[in-house]
This record gives C-alpha cells, sequence and structure tokens, in this order.
C-alpha cells in the first residue's frame, strides 16, 4: 500500500500544527520537524489511525536535520510512496526593532530557520528523491514581508524575500527536468499566531508596524491558523500548483 509522504516544519504549533491535524488522515505519512514534540498531535495520530514522527531539532542549526532528512526519505522505496511533499513553514521574527539595534544571534536565528534552513532541506528533499516516478512538491511558506519592506524586521524581511526567490531559481530548474519538483513560495495572510502576539506585544519605539498589528487583532481581521491551513493544502492540492513560483493564498 502506497503512502502519501509530507514533511512540515515548525510543526509543533500555530500555522505548522494545524497543517499536521489537517494532514493526519489513513494513507498520509507526516514528518514533523520543529524543536519540541506536541503530544495533541501524537494522540490525534494515534485514533485517526495515521502515521506521525516528531523529529526534536533545531532548524538554527540546518545541517543534521538536512542530512537525517536525505537518509530518512532513502529509506523509502518508491513503490511505496504515492506523493511526495515538503512544507518549509518554520520562521522567526527575530525580535522586532531596528538592525542596528538588533542582536547578532537574533538576525543569524532568524535567517538560518528562515532562509538557510528551508534551502538545505529542499536541496535535501529534491536530491533524495529524484527519479521518484510520483509527484513531489515543494510548499515555502513566504510572507507579504518578502514583497513589502516593514521598518523593524529586516532579517524577516530578508529571510522571506530570499524565500521568494530561491523559490523561481529551483522552480526553473525542476521545469528542466523529468517528473521536476512542482515548488510554490506562498503568502499566507495574516494570521494570528505566536508571531502576531510578539510584534502587537514590541516596544513601539523600536517597531513603528505595532498599533497596524494590534489594530488587524481588535478589528477581527487575523485569519485562524486553522484556517490558513486549510487554504495552504487546498491550494497544494490544485492542479495549477507550480505554475506560478511566488503567489498569495488569497488570490
Amino acid at each position: 500500500m502506497t503512502s502519501h509522504l509530507t514533511i512540515v516544519t515548525g510543526s509543533s504549533r500555530g500555522v505548522g500544527a494545524a497543517l499536521v491535524e489537517q494532514l493526519l488522515q489513513p494513507g498520509h505519512v507526516v514528518l514533523g520537524l520543529a524543536r519540541q514534540h506536541n503530544a495533541a498531535l501524537a494522540s490525534l495520530a494515534e485514533a485517526r489511525g495515521a502515521r506521525l514522527t516528531q523529529w526534536a531539532v533545531d532548524l538554527a542549526e540546518p545541517a543534521l536535520p538536512a542530512q537525517r532528512l536525505a537518509e530518512w526519505l532513502a529509506a523509502w522505496l518508491p513503490g511505496q510512496v504515492a506523493s511526495a511533499t515538503l512544507i518549509n513553514n518554520a520562521g522567526v521574527v527575530g525580535g522586532p526593532g531596528p538592525l542596528h539595534a538588533a542582536a547578532a544571534a537574533d538576525l543569524q536565528r532568524a535567517l538560518r530557520v528562515g532562509l538557510e534552513a528551508a534551502l538545505l532541506l529542499t536541496s535535501a528533499f529534491l536530491g533524495a528523491t529524484d527519479g521518484w516516478p510520483v509527484p513531489r512538491k515543494v510548499l515555502n511558506i513566504s510572507s507579504g514581508l518578502g514583497r513589502r519592506a516593514m521598518a523593524g524586521s529586516a532579517a524577516y524581511c530578508a529571510a522571506k524575500a530570499g524565500m521568494d526567490h530561491f523559490s523561481r531559481a529551483v522552480a526553473l530548474e525542476q521545469a528542466a527536468l523529468p517528473n521536476g519538483a512542482r515548488i510554490v513560495s506562498m503568502a499566507p495572510g495574516v494570521i494570528d499566531t505566536d508571531m502576531q502576539a510578539e510584534l502587537r506585544g514590541a516596544d513601539a519605539a523600536r517597531f513603528p508596524e505595532r498599533a497596524r498589528f494590534a489594530a488587524l487583532q481588535a478589528n477581527g481581521q487575523l485569519m485562524s491558523p486553522a484556517a490558513c491551513a486549510s487554504a495552504l493544502l487546498a491550494r497544494l492540492a490544485r492542479a495549477d500548483f507550480g505554475d506560478e513560483a511566488v503567489a498569495d493564498v488569497r488570490e
């Protein structure tokens, strides 16, 4: 019996956890990468008869998780797999504030988790599944801030802009291959997550956009993680997924 394989980073909370929850169905194998396990998701997988594996990894040190992913994928035989999908969802703001006042460690973490990890994991995924005669997809969870700059979030903006552009480059590479993977960098909209709470709680003197994010919550304009995950998975399932390498789930 073949299985649909899906790898999700940042899987323990927010949109990542919502994605895993909705993917936990019979016939699906889900691998979650996050700093900690989510016990509720493990219980849900058991109740639904789905297969969930969770790795406790720090994506600020992405080389080892990428190598481990390549080895995990290599253990599967193509005949056991119906499809393979990587969802690069993990990201961190890095501490809202001006670049000149940012801690080097915060900047480094934001870029490593938000961009370097996605790049290395995508490379590992594509290399390990090259030649598999099944649909292969990469969904990079980007942001409107990769396309519109915002004061106080230079590292996050840079990571998401880099994610958009590396997705464009990889899409060109894969389009030239037999059964190349389909890759999309998708902006997910504004979601009610811990990251949003961090932005709303930032020092207004360091983060001039704070009031705007507070207003989004006050006016009920934030999408729930569950609704966002549902929209993302619907786009992932569409026949035209990958026709455009950079997209917005709201369009």
